[in-house]
């Protein structure tokens, strides 16, 4: 007798207005399964995930949950049948600690009863440990790096006992001990009998841990097949609907002048010390490192969030001073952060607003904003990024990870800056979006922007890059040129072993 799936969706329809989000998708998960979900941004993933959680009810369709049809599904109903999700965006309290957050969504609702502070912390400890996380449990949700989030969300997860999980982008924000943890973690939930849903724009991932893969595409099921010995290329072509020739699309660019060039750069706050490199008009150096080697706090000493106490910045042959974001603008520098909802966009004001915040300068006149000539400036720029978007007007928050990113990128090209950092510019995006950002970082540095990408994607970094520096301990370990760059290379400086 065929053993009973813990989940089964049977041609599952939900439109909103005229957009047809999924039509007729079945999916199913069987316990100890890891079932792949993937598909561009927009392709249904997202709604098909809502309606397994009861945040959305479909137009159509049936959804069963350990055998049982469930006719009116909610989040509630969801959580108290064993489904638990971890988004890509972790959805943290910031005012509460850690251990408060987990609490929250592991103990029962009720008034009036005594709070066990020790027993929460122990738990919390118990529980950060099992995901490999050595966090304070006393520590602000909102002093907590993107890394940090995405454990804390794990190990609520984890302790949720869910027999269907959900992981949306789970490794995004993770280094590779960290994601070499959390396989650890879901080989034990799926001994268990633990069912998980994987979404995953890092192919090679599935490889690793998925049975089945299930792709969609514009809101349809394309097909669902063993992962075993499925062609890289071959899901690539049904995700997308074409076959792509490159991912990342290197060109070969003859480099000009140093544009930048930092000497023994430091700062005590930030655990930076004695950086030196130089940057090239045209040149992409890739910055690679473990989680807290201290990448992201050299771009934010580069970028005068925390700026250096030690050693001295050249920008094209003169020094500067950079002692805050405003003298870095000033100086050509611009800085795309790792975290873009928090601090890239603000999702809830419109593209042409997000596009025109660093050179509002540009269309004031009399301390009044020319909101024809910004909209003119923004749609330009929408249209050389290929931002979709219904309008320049749309909220930002309407827009899929990827094009996100783009109306970031876009608020620093509107300064025309000659240096520019990148972190993390791939995070969370789709393979096609991936392309078309590669694409873009390409063509500037074609046009002789010098640029500083940092990233935790190796393939990204080796496939991108004329040179790759590598951080360890908050200093650089070396830098390669792209024809000696190797993964094992790159880990060895990265781990402070010989190679």
């Amino acid at each position: 007798m065929a053993e009973v799936p813990l989940l089964k969706a049977t041609n599952v329809s939900k439109s909103y207005g005229a957009v047809q989000a999924l039509q007729s998708v079945s999916f199913d998960l069987q316990p100890g399964e890891v079932h792949a979900l993937v598909g561009e941004n927009g392709a249904g993933k997202s709604t098909l995930i809502r309606i397994i959680t009861g945040a959305t009810q479909p137009d159509s369709g049936t959804l069963e949950i350990h055998g049982d049809v469930i006719a009116a599904n909610s989040p509630v109903r969801s959580r108290s049948l064993g489904v638990a999700a971890i988004y890509q965006q972790p959805a943290l309290l910031p005012d509460l600690t850690v251990a408060e957050n987990i609490s929250l969504a592991l103990e029962p609702p009720g008034a009036w009863r005594r709070i066990d502070w020790r027993g929460r912390r122990g738990r919390t400890r118990r529980l950060l440990e099992r995901a490999g996380s050595t966090l304070d449990p006393d520590k602000r949700a909102a002093d907590l790096t993107m890394p940090e989030q995405q454990l804390v969300e794990i190990a609520k997860a984890i302790g949720s006992g869910a027999k269907i999980l959900i992981m949306d982008e789970p490794t995004s924000a993770l280094a590779d001990r960290e994601v070499e943890r959390l396989f650890r973690i879901i080989a034990e939930l799926r001994q268990g009998g633990a069912g998980i849903i994987y979404i995953s724009h890092r192919l090679e991932e599935l490889v690793r841990i998925a049975d089945r893969v299930t792709v969609l595409r514009d809101g349809r099921a394309v097909d669902t097949r063993p992962m075993a010995g499925l062609d890289r290329g071959a899901l690539i072509a049904m995700m997308i609907g074409r076959e792509l020739s490159a991912v990342f699309p290197k060109r070969e660019i003859r480099l000009g002048d140093t544009a930048f060039e930092g000497q023994h750069l430091g700062c005590q706050s930030s655990g930076v010390r004695d950086i030196s490199f130089h940057l090239r008009a045209g040149e992409i150096l890739g910055l690679a490192g473990l989680t807290g080697s201290g990448r992201t706090e050299l771009a934010q000493i580069l970028f005068g969030l925390t700026p250096a106490d030690s050693g001295r910045i050249t920008l094209r042959g003169k020094e500067a001073v950079i002692s805050n974001p405003g003298d870095a603008i000033a100086h050509g520098i611009a800085y795309l952060p790792e975290d873009r909802r928090r601090h890239g966009v603000i999702p809830e004001m419109s593209v042409a607003a997000n596009c025109t915040l660093a050179s509002l300068d540009e269309f004031t006149h009399a301390g009044l904003l020319d909101f024809g000539q910004e909209q003119s400036r923004a749609t330009g720029m929408a249209e050389r990024l290929r931002v979709k978007t219904p309008s320049v007007q749309s909220p930002v928050s309407a827009l899929s990870g990827g094009n996100q990113q783009k109306v970031a990128l876009s608020r620093w090209l509107m300064v025309k800056p000659s240096v520019l950092i990148l972190d993390e510019p791939t995070q969370g995006v789709d393979i096609g979006a991936k392309a078309e950002i590669h694409k873009l970082i390409g063509d500037l540095a074609e046009q002789g922007m010098a640029i500083l990408m940092i990233s935790s994607e190796l393939p990204e970094i080796l496939g991108m890059s004329d040179r790759v520096g590598v951080m360890r301990g908050g200093t650089l370990a070396g830098i390669l040129d792209r024809g000696e760059a190797t993964q094992e290379r790159i880990l060895s400086l990265a781990l402070g072993t010989r190679q």
